[in-house]
């Protein structure tokens, strides 16, 4: 059966993309731990990111690290932190989080609400960076 994220790559659920090419998809978190939270995941679904051929884990942080520059330009920040995490969706995927502090890459901390509007326009001034 297919992932949340085989499916919103698919546009099966829908998403507030910010890059794609034609190997990787990037979408806005959307229970964000910081405005501007997104995931990159290959369209290929693997679930352990390090199940992945060589080629795909290191394009992923290449192609991670365009759209964390893209966040930085959007998302006043001290930098983009990274996580992988991989225990809730069975699907690579690689967390890029707006942080100040150590503190704010916590995924036990409460998350941050934004609208729908909110999450849209972020979305499209993420991706016009890129």
């Amino acid at each position: 059966m297919a992932s949340i994220f085989t499916k919103i790559i698919n546009g099966e659920i829908p998403c507030f993309k910010v890059a794609e090419n034609d190997t990787f998809f990037a979408f806005l978190d959307i229970n964000p731990l910081a405005k501007g939270h997104t995931l990159v995941v290959p369209k290929v679904e693997v679930d352990y990111i390090f199940d992945n051929d060589a080629a795909t884990l290191s394009n992923i942080m290449i192609f991670s690290q365009k759209v964390a520059k893209a966040i930085e330009a959007v998302v006043p920040c001290e930098r983009i932190g990274v996580a992988v995490l991989g225990l809730e969706v069975p699907h690579t995927h690689v967390h890029l989080v707006p942080i100040n502090s150590i503190g704010d890459l916590d995924f036990r901390k409460p998350r941050v609400v934004l609208s729908k509007e909110e999450m849209a326009e972020l979305a499209d001034k993420i991706a016009a960076q890129l």
